[in-house]
């Protein structure tokens, strides 16, 4: 019988989910060292399967001002994706690209807001796409947005998108290096409970 909910995984499939993210943890820093002309790693992800209590606990400080970027996926996998970006890590980027870091994290341009989505569609897309390359599934990803706001707003996005599904959250941290330099990140996925089971299913796991 197949997984019904993210609270029925176990750990053979939680390592699977894990694998999946160090192939798309790997193919994002490679997309990341050529766009930034830097060498980029990033560290095996960290999977885990929280409530959205957990997950907020986790991911920081509920006040800290930060950016995120959501895709919607649809097709045969649905659900959304959040990549998440402190203040430093969003420094580093500007920094890089555009020369330059922002005061305040309120006043972004639209520059500077089309670097962020880029680069957050690059490492998002690279999650996504090994998911559904290792499984043969077809998915389509929206248009990212963007929205930079304190932590505790930034999280209910995703509890008022998905929480009809499931009080669970996929949650992967992850460590990139830009040449050297060590800056945290943390996607939420939230494949609906649907799309969950057929992905465990195309994988072997029933």
């Amino acid at each position: 019988m197949g997984i019904k909910t993210y609270e029925e995984m176990n750990e053979l499939e939680i390592d699977i989910l894990k694998e999946i993210g160090s192939i798309g943890g790997g193919n994002a820093a490679t997309a990341l060292s050529s766009m930034m002309n830097a060498k980029v790693n990033m560290s095996l992800p960290k999977v885990e399967i929280l409530d959205f209590n957990e997950a907020l606990v986790n991911v920081g400080d509920p006040e800290e001002v930060v950016a995120a970027i959501l895709v919607e996926m649809s097709g045969e996998l649905g659900g959304i994706m959040l990549f998440i970006l402190t203040k430093e890590f969003s420094d580093e980027i500007l920094l890089r690209m555009l020369g330059k870091t922002k005061e305040d994290f309120f006043e972004l341009e639209e520059i500077d807001s089309s670097v962020l989505m880029e680069i957050g569609n690059i490492v998002i897309s690279s999650y996504i796409t090994a998911m559904a390359s290792l499984v043969n599934m077809s998915v389509e990803l929206s248009v990212p947005q963007l929205a930079v706001n304190m932590l505790g707003g930034i999280m209910s996005v995703p509890i008022a998108m998905m929480g009809q599904h499931s009080d669970r959250i996929m949650m992967i941290t992850g460590k990139f290096k830009i040449d050297g330099k060590a800056l945290n990140s943390n996607m939420l996925l939230l494949p609906d409970v649907e799309s969950l089971n057929v992905l465990m299913k195309k994988l072997g796991v029933e």
